[in-house]
Parts: structure tokens; sequence; C-alpha cells
């Protein structure tokens, strides 16, 4: 088995890119896959909010100091209805494949030797391992400003830039295609997310190639694919068959189908 690997890019702080990771993962478990989802945003460690309880073993210990261990010793299950834990909790065996987060939750010193060049090349091959284990493999990461951005760019097979849908949004994607550019990878597709913010004025998300709609943003409200039937459960499951080129079946019962999407 070899998955296919996808960067999933923020193009500015907040955008969304954690949550939207979360809920592909679920969504393609909810479909049959066994997904994974690898935690190369080690300043923010916002994965790490998605696990249920103490997190021993983190991304972070497996690129800096425990380098010969199994990935599996920083994974974490999503369960069905709520945060991750060691062994998914009650409802993980809900879904008919496998949802995973390896997340980053470490202090500040081993952060630091976590983002240096040597560290990334071993991130490289942590994401590789993965591919190993899984059907897909989504690499959560931050702007591309650091080591481990820059080895998930370019270690994965296809790279999507998450912006959100306001004008703000679009002008950080420009910016975010020349960082992407920099370092010899390209944005491969674009996923506008809108956020509801009080006050923050919506854009056009014309240059998108998928547009997830508002959501309750709580980490509590997550992962609203697992079981939802609403617009933002189809979008996500939309977002999956375009982004890893595949064809996947979920039940959308408010529709009263099958939804087989590929766009």
């Amino acid at each position: 088995m070899h998955a296919t690997t996808l960067a999933l890019v923020g193009a500015a702080g907040g955008a969304g890119t954690t949550r939207t990771a979360v809920e592909l993962a679920t969504v393609g478990a909810r479909g049959g896959r066994n997904v994974a989802v690898l935690d190369a945003a080690f300043a923010t460690q916002g994965l790490s909010e998605y696990v249920r309880g103490r997190i021993g073993t983190d991304l972070t210990a497996l690129v800096a100091d425990e380098t010969g261990a199994s990935l599996s010793a920083a994974t974490y299950r999503i369960a069905a209805g709520g945060r991750a834990g060691a062994d998914g909790g009650d409802e993980a065996g809900s879904l008919p494949g496998r949802a995973d987060v390896v997340p980053a939750r470490a202090p500040f010193e081993r952060v630091a030797r976590a983002k240096t060049a040597e560290a990334a090349r071993k991130l490289e091959r942590r994401i590789d391992e993965a591919a190993s284990a899984y059907d897909a493999v989504i690499v959560d990461a931050s702007p591309v400003a650091s080591n481990e951005a820059v080895a998930a760019v370019t270690a994965a097979e296809s790279v999507a830039a998450v912006r959100p849908a306001t004008p703000h949004g679009s002008d950080a994607l420009q910016r975010l295609h020349g960082r992407i550019a920099d370092v010899g990878a390209s944005v491969d597709a674009t996923v506008a997310v809108s956020r509801g913010i009080d006050g923050e004025p919506e854009g056009s998300a014309a240059d998108a190639d998928v547009t997830l709609p508002r959501t309750d943003p709580r980490v509590a409200a997550a992962p609203v694919a697992a079981t939802g039937d609403g617009a933002y459960a189809r979008a996500i499951a939309n977002a999956y068959a375009r982004l890893f080129d595949t064809t996947l079946d979920v039940d959308l019962s408010e529709e009263g189908l099958i939804g087989r999407m590929r766009s």
C-alpha cells in the first residue's frame, strides 16, 4: 500500500486548516478509508485539541528524540462523536474506516529542536511511513515559513491551500502561491472556508475548487462529517473526492440517496 499524501496548507492563520483536516479524515473513514492526519504546524499545535486526555509521545518527539519509535507511538484515533483518544473511545468503531491523528504537543525546547532542517528530513520519512499504513495521509501545515512546513509541501504528492472565504483570504492565497513556488512546489487545489465571524466580510470564492459553508467552529462540535447529513458534511465529502481524486461512497440520508461524489 502507498497512500495518497496531501499537504493541507493554511494561507493565513485561523483559516480553518486543522478543522478541515480532521473533517476530511473523518469523512474518509465514513467512506471506508483509513486516513491519518499529521500535525506539521508545530508552533500552533492545533491538532492536539482534538485529542481526548493526555498526549504522551507526539510527532515532535518522533522527529527530535524518539526517532527509532514507530509512528503508532504518537497516533490517536478520532472518535465518531468527539475528540480523539488512544483507544478511540466508545464511538470509534461506528465508522467503516479509521481516522487517526498524529498531533504535536511539546514544550518550547523540543519544538525548537523539531523545527531544524535535520528534523524536517525525519518528518518527511514519517510522512512516508504513514503512507505505507493508510489509504490517505493529510499533513496539516502552516503558511510555508518553517522547515516543517517546507517538508510537508515537498514530501506530499499534492498540495491544497486553505483560505478564509474573504477578501483577505484571497490576498493571502496569492502570497502562499509565491512561497510554495519558492520551494519548488505548487498549489494543486484551493479550499475556501466560510467562517461566519461577526463583522468579517465575505468575499468571492471563485478561485476555490471547493467552498466549505459555515459550521460550528468549536472543537467540541467536531467532527460534523462523521454522521452529519447537512450542507457542511456534503461539502466535506465533495472536498475529499476532489482533493484525493477518488470516488467516495457516503450515506447522505437527508438527500435520500447514496452520495457518490467525484469532482
